[in-house]
């Protein structure tokens, strides 16, 4: 396995890869990595003749409020991880190389609107961060494959969109969530739960399928949302949102729509302790059942 920590000597690994007509996946991460990145990388592998896997905690995605200083780093544990799947190149470049002039002096990228609503609303200037160093990433690489999680719904349709409206020659691929055996999603941030807050966590995925089914009962749309905050703050979580968008563009929708939009995602994030959850669950309606 390549262990590349500047752009000269990825580009090079890459030429000779392209020389002998080889395809690339690539999936970013922000390493601590779990059994969720895992699975991305396999999706890659499956995909592609080489995979390459960046490790890069940006600092552009992360307000001053946020845990960018706490943010686990175990590089050594995830290299070994990486190697012991195959996986053909690491990429481990420093801020210096991503933002030569600093980040807040870097030329940027953002999706407008997409970027605005439900997480955006409450990180602001996140998908900013998340969409400046993806495309910085995906012309280092110039990767044939992308693989990202549906955990973190939002930024997989930000991702697409970019590439679409840049006209980049990447195919954008989902990964679906990876989640622990009580049904809570896999994130590096769980490590921030206590023993009492882990028990309670499950409570997160339960409530979206619970959620699912009360709309599915014909519960109107608001109702089940308030039903879903209320089962959180009962049990100790600071809701910031639970809403039920169209999975395709993430548009509001009504009781009417229920009846044609094909596909809908209940998404949530909340706080418990210090720790912020996010979790989404996607759900086909009436319409697409019909059909």
């Amino acid at each position: 396995m390549e262990n590349c920590q500047n752009v000269e000597q990825l580009r090079s690994v890459v030429k000779t890869w392209r020389k002998k007509n080889e395809t690339i996946a690539f999936v970013p991460t922000m390493g601590n990595l779990h059994a969720g990145h895992l699975s991305l990388v396999e999706i890659a592998q499956q995909k592609a003749d080489r995979v390459v896997v960046s490790i890069y905690v940006n600092p552009l995605q992360f307000s001053p409020d946020e845990d960018f200083a706490s943010y686990p780093r175990t590089l050594d544990e995830d290299l070994k991880k990486l190697e012991a799947i195959g996986v053909d190149l690491v990429f481990t470049p420093d801020t210096a190389m991503i933002y030569p002039d600093g980040e807040q002096q870097s030329a940027f990228v953002e999706v407008p609107v997409l970027s605005h609503i439900i997480e955006g609303k409450f990180r602001p200037g996140f998908f900013k961060g998340v969409a400046t160093v993806v495309l910085k990433l995906f012309n280092m690489v110039q990767p044939d494959y992308a693989v990202f999680g549906e955990k973190d719904f939002q930024q997989l349709l930000i991702i697409r969109q970019m590439v679409k409206d840049l006209n980049l020659p990447i195919e954008v691929i989902a990964g679906a969530i990876k989640r622990e055996n009580d049904g809570l999603a896999m994130s590096s941030r769980n490590n921030y739960l206590n023993a009492a807050e882990r028990e309670n966590s499950r409570l997160l995925s339960e409530t979206l399928r619970d959620i699912r089914h009360l709309i599915e009962q014909g519960t109107g749309i608001k109702e089940a949302e308030q039903n879903g905050i209320k089962i959180l703050e009962n049990h100790g979580y600071v809701v910031d949102y639970v809403t039920i968008r169209s999975a395709a563009d993430l548009e509001k929708v009504s009781n009417d729509d229920i009846f044609t939009v094909r596909e809908l995602i209940v998404l949530a994030a909340a706080r418990l302790g210090k720790t912020r959850l996010i979790d989404n669950l996607k759900f086909l309606t009436g319409a697409a059942k019909r059909n």
